[in-house]
């Protein structure tokens, strides 16, 4: 399946694609001629392990381990091999089954022939952690279903197949909820829905930490290019814009074009009559076009970005509206950057009049490419304006990082004053990739790959396999794996931690916004840059920091680039790269 998930669970997958491409049924075509071919695929994944049984004394249930075997997805005659679960008096038994990586979709249960020819009554809980799968629903977890269905009530047929579930999960738990039954399984399999896509960009370098934290980011956005693009599999199952700006990142280093970015952007902007703010949010309404300016900049599509030329010129009015006489911004809606500033009004506005300077370079790019120079010259005096006016950062990071990256704060002091001091303390999942792009403007690279290896490497040493909506370093000191039940001495790290609208079981484990050190690591480690509308000209600038060498891939239009850059014994770098015709590549 073309590398789909060769990058580190491979060996979890038994194939099967469910899809055909054509329906070419005769008597049938009026009816189907306007049926939609699902861009989705789906893969059978077999359970890992068993974590827990509610028996331990080997009575009530019986052979789980016959769930670890690879399946074939049919009820059969023979009934053998099956597991057993059979209800003690006035108890339910229950197992905890472990799928080894998170996954989006559901479960598949191949039922044997059990006593009475009669739909036998289960309970399905799916988690992203283990504690997750063994929760209530209910304010006191604030394990919820929504967005999803992920604790359930329902029916298995006698001899027979069901599948249920449409959520992130990795964890799921079965409990018999019959009295006086034995239920019989043959199977349990999870199914996950996927796009079945390359990677077609690549990282690999000579610290198998930051490799692993480049192929989590990309499997993370992979998992949420779903009909859309979303920003968490089990709860925030839609279309936030500005949570798409590192996911779109990401999804340019390693898969390069995908169509489901466009149709994302076409569909907030068909839900967004202007002067409404996209999600409500003015900032998402800024992303929405600086997304625009980096679609054109990696593909060159000229034509898709004249399809937005309305849309773009109406917006950048409504951005130049919100400026006063004194050049601060005044933009209503809304007004959040990420959660942990959202209490933090004074940082908030630090950070809109840096990303309005941002959006309205970006405009400028977008109207060059237009040939929109009158509205050109607008935004630059808008612009001008804006730098008239430097605004407190109040010591946040992610304000500090976007005055950085609007050229409101020299990047040294940015870096040294605010962003790098404390080290991951601070870093949030969303803007922490900005956090780390203001560091690579300093010059700071080490220490960013150090913080990526600490933030980000940090969830994976809590066993996170994909990148969480929030994380904060304090959690690793006394908190448990997401992968095991929680320990006497420890915190459950996904029940007891999380704020705002992600508090407890409710906090996504799966958000593409986490993603940033994916794309950033393609860019300044392994050192490519789109230079040129098409990715026609790339410039390759490395730093390599304490690495002994990197080498990896970047998708282009015209095909990918590949790369490999070694330390020498005398301190220099040896550059190595094969890039496709038609591609000028400018290396240092």
């Amino acid at each position: 399946m073309r590398n789909l998930l060769g990058i580190f669970i491979c060996t979890f997958l038994n194939l099967g694609i469910l899809f055909t491409q054509n329906l070419d049924i005769p008597g049938y075509e009026p009816i189907l001629e306007e049926a939609q071919e699902s861009e989705i695929s789906s893969f059978y994944v077999s359970p890992q392990r068993i974590l827990w049984k509610s028996d331990k004394s080997g009575q009530w249930i019986k052979n789980s381990d016959a769930l670890l075997k690879k399946g074939k997805g049919q009820a059969d005659l023979t009934n053998q091999d099956l597991c057993s679960i059979k209800n003690p008096d006035g108890d339910k038994s229950s197992i905890l089954i472990d799928f080894g990586v998170e996954i989006h979709g559901g479960i598949q249960i191949i039922t044997g022939m059990m006593a009475e020819n009669k739909p036998i009554k289960v309970r399905v809980r799916f988690g992203e952690s283990a504690e997750e799968a063994m929760s209530d629903l209910g304010p006191e977890s604030s394990a919820t279903n929504d967005h999803a269905m992920r604790d359930v009530v329902l029916e298995l047929p006698w001899l027979g197949k069901r599948e249920i579930g449409d959520t992130g999960f990795r964890f799921v738990r079965i409990d018999l909820e019959d009295e006086n039954r034995e239920l019989l399984l043959k199977e349990v399999r999870a199914e996950l829905k996927i796009r079945d896509i390359p990677y077609v960009g690549s990282f690999t370098s000579s610290d198998e930490r930051l490799n692993k934290i480049w192929n989590t980011g990309a499997y993370t956005v992979h998992l949420n290019m779903q009909d859309y693009l979303w920003d968490g599999i089990k709860r925030d199952r839609l279309v936030w814009v500005g949570d798409m700006h590192p996911e779109v990142s990401t999804i340019n280093a390693v898969f390069g074009y995908n169509p489901v970015v466009p149709k994302s952007l076409d569909l907030m902007k068909e839900l967004t009559p202007l002067p409404g703010w996209m999600n409500g949010i003015s900032t998402y309404s800024m992303w929405w076009l600086i997304i625009h300016r980096d679609w054109y900049n990696q593909y060159g599509n000229l034509e898709y970005l004249n399809e937005q030329r309305e849309y773009v010129s109406n917006l950048l009015e409504l951005f130049m509206q919100k400026i006063d006489d004194e050049g601060k911004e005044q933009l209503d809606g809304h007004r959040f950057l990420d959660w942990p500033t959202s209490e933090q009004p004074q940082s908030i506005h630090a950070g809109y009049q840096a990303l309005l300077i941002m959006t309205l370079e970006a405009g400028v790019e977008i109207c060059t490419a237009l040939e929109e120079n009158e509205l050109k010259a607008q935004c630059e005096q808008a612009i001008k304006d804006l730098r008239g006016y430097t605004p407190d950062h109040n010591d946040s990071k992610q304000a500090a990082s976007l005055m950085v990256l609007a050229g409101l704060m020299e990047p040294r002091i940015g870096n040294r004053d605010v962003i790098s001091v404390g080290g991951p303390r601070d870093f949030s999942t969303f803007y922490g990739y900005y956090m780390l792009e203001a560091m690579a403007e300093a010059g700071n690279y080490t220490e960013a790959m150090d913080i990526i290896k600490e933030y980000w490497g940090g969830m994976l040493d809590l066993g996170a396999t994909t990148f969480w909506e929030d994380f904060n370093i304090e959690w690793l000191e006394d908190g448990a794996r997401i992968d095991e039940l929680v320990p006497e001495n420890k915190t459950d790290t996904h029940g007891d931690n999380g704020n705002y609208c992600y508090v407890g079981y409710r906090h996504s484990f799966c958000h593409g916004w986490a993603s940033g050190p994916t794309a950033w690591m393609s860019r300044y480690v392994l050192g490519v840059k789109v230079v040129e509308p098409g990715g026609k000209v790339l410039k390759i600038e490395p730093h390599l920091g304490d690495l002994e060498w990197v080498e990896g891939s970047y998708p282009t239009p015209l095909g990918p680039v590949k790369i490999r850059h070694s330390k020498m014994a005398d301190g220099g770098l040896k550059t190595e790269i094969e890039a496709p015709e038609g591609i000028e590549v400018m290396a240092e």
